[in-house]
């Protein structure tokens, strides 16, 4: 009988050994999971380092172009947007340079200071509704999607569109409709809108995305001859239909590709 209650003892200590082993492992893992979980972004430094970089150039733009510079919300988004998802992989580390990237088929991600200049001057509102005209890789749109209520995108060249869609999918931008498409037509059906950007550079300003801005919006457009420098153009309707005219700064942007 002795022998009985000892084993039985031996065996609820054990029993009890195992179990506070369970319960150590459950919460160590825990801990691990909160502490996994609290690990900083790796890209978060490099965003950051590129946002003050924009903030230099900012600076050192001639006066006028953006008054008051790049404002801190526009900044903030630029400091939030996962850039490093919108280009091709063998270029992840070099996402976060102030500088152009090729996304294939003769394209390229834009500067990130152009991305936020360009941001910042169409002067975005949170229930704006907002036209990209190239999807390209997508991070101009991401950029908008954090400032706007929507953002209608139209690429022309199928593989960049999917792509695009992919990214943008995969980033959680759920307030971005895309379409492969000749972007010089715009969107009429989802027009008008209160702001365009054009990411390719027409050598004149498209009638029909001037028409389907809104009375007061905005369109933020380089335009210049094929394969030189071309000119920022900020364009804004007023309440009479006229189109007036900004020139900011020399650019330098791909061609716009039509489909004809």
């Amino acid at each position: 009988m002795v022998v009985a209650r000892c084993n039985r003892c031996h065996a609820n200590v054990r029993f009890a050994a195992l179990l506070l082993r369970f319960v150590a492992a459950l919460a160590f893992a825990g801990v691990l999971g909160r502490l996994a979980l609290a690990q900083p972004d790796e890209w978060a430094e490099r965003r950051a380092a590129m946002v003050r970089t924009i903030q230099e150039y900012a600076a050192s733009m001639p006066e006028g172009v953006a008054p008051g510079g790049i404002s801190a919300a526009i900044l903030d988004v630029m400091g939030k947007v996962p850039r490093h998802r919108f280009v091709p992989g063998l270029l992840e580390r070099l996402a976060y340079r102030d500088g152009p990237l090729p996304i294939g088929l003769g394209q390229t991600i834009s500067q990130p200071f152009i991305v936020a200049l360009m941001t910042e001057l169409l002067e975005p509102q949170p229930a704006d509704r907002v036209l990209e005209v190239g999807t390209g890789s997508g991070y101009q749109a991401a950029v908008l999607a954090e400032c706007v209520a929507k953002v209608y995108s139209i690429e022309i060249l199928a593989p960049l569109a999917e792509r695009a869609r992919s990214a943008l999918d995969a980033a959680g931008y759920r307030n971005v409709e895309t379409r492969t498409g000749d972007g010089y037509l715009g969107w009429p059906e989802a027009a008008p809108f209160d702001g365009i950007i054009v990411t390719a550079a027409p050598d004149h300003v498209p009638p029909a995305l001037v028409e389907q801005l809104k009375p007061g919006a905005r369109m933020v457009i380089p335009v210049g001859p094929r394969g030189l420098t071309q000119e920022l153009l900020v364009i804004r309707t007023e309440a009479d239909g006229r189109a007036v005219t900004r020139r900011t700064i020399l650019v330098r942007f791909v061609p716009l590709t039509r489909s004809r």
